[in-house]
């Protein structure tokens, strides 16, 4: 029986840049915050971490510091996924060399695969590497959803883990957990909707939030492990307005906004993505007074 690689709250960390390149001292600062605020895993190089602007030499480097500093104290997944097969094989065999503990791979994006063409993609993928590897299904970025019955297809896969379940659809995931064996785990690739997946059977979520309250998204995935679905529907409740404000833009616009305005440095956005609207940045600054996050201007 495979096991999950983790459970609980995993960041989908941002990559903080400079002019030089991937600013490392700030990642290593960001990490600490994460560690010590009860992060289960860290996601690095995924959507969150720009890593479609980024260059194959800083992601391997970027992977390779976060697996040496992280040390085994959490798993370490690293975003691999391409629209080019041929790409994320190369982009997967490197990070699993480099370290990583596991792979997120995203759904092949603007060749719009079929559901054979999904399953061949991530059937010769796993084939090539012995890690465990976790679908990610966002259609809204990809315009390509993962269904259920492909889900239970690759699930038959030794190396094929779970899936990143940022469709949407509840419905869905209820399909996937139908078909699917107990040991093909599902996480929320929605922060808020950690609560309903947990209580469908996930095992937790790959969340943006926990780059700016990493505390609070542990002990709400730590209540719903713990059955208190009252409490973490409460505390989901809580969130909800700074989630929704940590998405008044297209990721990782927002979250990187904000850990800048909490002082973490965390530097530029890589263009095509830009600064948010003047309208977004009031609503995130004023979003992170009312939690406490900042000071009240």
């Amino acid at each position: 029986m495979k096991l999950p690689i983790f459970t609980g709250s995993a960041v989908a960390i941002v990559t903080p840049f400079s002019k030089g390149g991937v600013d490392l001292t700030a990642l290593e600062r960001l990490l600490d915050f994460q560690l010590q605020n009860g992060t289960d895993a860290v996601v690095v190089c995924g959507t969150t971490g720009e890593s479609s602007t980024m260059s194959y030499r800083e992601r391997m480097r970027t992977i390779e510091f976060c697996v040496e500093y992280v040390a085994g104290r959490v798993p370490v997944i690293a975003g691999s996924g391409s629209n080019s097969t041929e790409n994320a094989v190369i982009l997967s065999r490197d990070a699993q060399r480099s370290g990583a503990d596991a792979l997120l791979v995203v759904t092949p994006y603007y060749n719009k695969a079929t559901q054979a063409g999904l399953i061949r993609h991530y059937t010769t993928l796993a084939d090539a590497v012995s890690c465990p590897v976790i679908l990610y299904n966002v259609p809204s970025r990809t315009g390509v959803n993962i269904s259920p019955e492909t889900c239970a297809r690759l699930a038959e896969h030794r190396n094929i883990l779970g899936i990143k379940e940022a469709s949407g659809d509840l419905g869905a995931v209820q399909r996937i957990r139908r078909l699917c064996p107990p040991d093909f785990y599902i996480w929320s690739g929605n922060d808020d909707e950690t609560v309903p997946i947990c209580a469908l059977g996930g095992k937790g979520v790959i969340s943006v939030a926990a780059n700016v309250v990493p505390a609070q998204m542990h002990r709400l995935v730590e209540l719903c492990l713990q059955n208190d679905f009252a409490a973490a529907g409460e505390l989901q409740i809580a969130l909800k307005p700074l989630c929704d404000a940590l998405f008044c833009e297209v990721n990782p616009i927002p979250v990187k906004t904000a850990l800048n305005l909490m002082g973490w440095e965390a530097g530029p956005l890589r263009l095509p993505l830009c600064q948010p609207s003047e309208e977004h940045l009031q609503l995130i600054q004023t979003t992170l007074a009312e939690y406490g996050l900042i000071p009240e201007s």
